[in-house]
């Protein structure tokens, strides 16, 4: 804990901050939801794949619908495992569901790098989006801010949307660190990203320590987290663009708990793990009760 305090004194996230333009406005935007389902390393066969997509797709109704402008429906994304995206966009087409993918190769778009997958490969399978710097990719994959940082900029280039993932330990959560961390993965993270570019950034607040472990982070927490993370985002860039960026919850979210996360005025909305396996239990997260 020590090394860690010292390294969040010695680093400050100013240091690491994109360049913002001049000029702060505080007009409000009116952002659309947005509820993603991580199905991580599930399910295990590509006819489980085409059965979950097929029947989230049938659950679905008029409250969903693609990414647009509006605020009045809500937009839904899942991230299949690799293999099993193609089939799974062709499930949800036409029923206004994206896809994306749950990492990419940064590096390079092709050569001698085994068990890589490229962006340009994700989006030509249909992607819209990619989940970049999730806490199992940094803990299980040594994914660094520096690697989360090229990923999200080669998404952006490649004509995709990153839903960038931050979050604290429970550590760190402890030693009153969450906000400190938070600004501190963001401006690493985000380093070279323009505000025009933002536009196209989602951003999700997972607390490590509420994913998959049943733990609930309370909806006041995750709320003032989000409006710090909005402010930070204001000094990054500008207030515009802050109050035009969605930023969504992420840790546990169960069909009980997701109406009063929802009804937050800066939580835009969720990304899902275990409960996206389940149809019913992910429609009913996509179909929340609107407050």
């Amino acid at each position: 804990m020590a090394k860690l305090v010292l390294a969040l004194a010695l680093a400050p996230a100013a240091a690491f901050a994109p360049t913002a333009p001049k000029g702060v406005t505080t007009q409000l935007h009116a952002r659309q939801p947005i509820i993603a389902g991580n199905w991580k390393l599930n399910p295990s066969s590509i006819q489980e794949a085409d059965g979950l997509a097929k029947g989230v797709a049938s659950l679905l109704g008029d409250e969903t619908c693609a990414s647009s402008s509006a605020a009045d429906c809500t937009e839904v994304v899942v991230f299949p495992p690799f293999p099993f995206i193609s089939s799974v966009v062709d499930d949800l087409a036409g029923v206004g569901v994206g896809v994306g993918a749950q990492s990419i190769f940064h590096t390079a778009e092709s050569g001698a790098y085994t068990g890589a997958v490229s962006a340009s490969m994700v989006t030509s399978l249909g992607c819209q989006y990619v989940l970049c710097g999730h806490s199992e990719r940094r803990t299980v994959f040594k994914d660094d801010d520096e690697a989360i940082n090229k990923k999200v900029l080669k998404v952006i280039e490649d004509g995709m949307r990153p839903v960038l993932c931050i979050g604290e330990t429970e550590e760190e959560y402890d030693a009153g660190l969450c906000a400190d961390v938070c600004k501190l993965q963001l401006a690493k993270d985000l380093a070279g990203v323009s505000a025009s570019d933002m536009k196209d950034v989602v951003i999700a607040y997972e607390p490590v320590w509420a994913i998959g472990t049943g733990k609930v982070c309370p909806c006041d927490v995750a709320q003032q987290v989000h409006k710090t993370i909005r402010d930070y985002l204001a000094e990054l860039y500008d207030r515009s663009t802050a109050d035009a960026v969605r930023i969504q919850y992420g840790g546990s979210v169960t069909p009980e708990s997701v109406d009063e996360l929802m009804a937050q005025p800066d939580i835009d909305g969720c990304l899902v793990g275990g409960a996206s396996l389940v149809a019913e239990k992910f429609a009913r997260i996509c179909n929340f009760v609107r407050k």
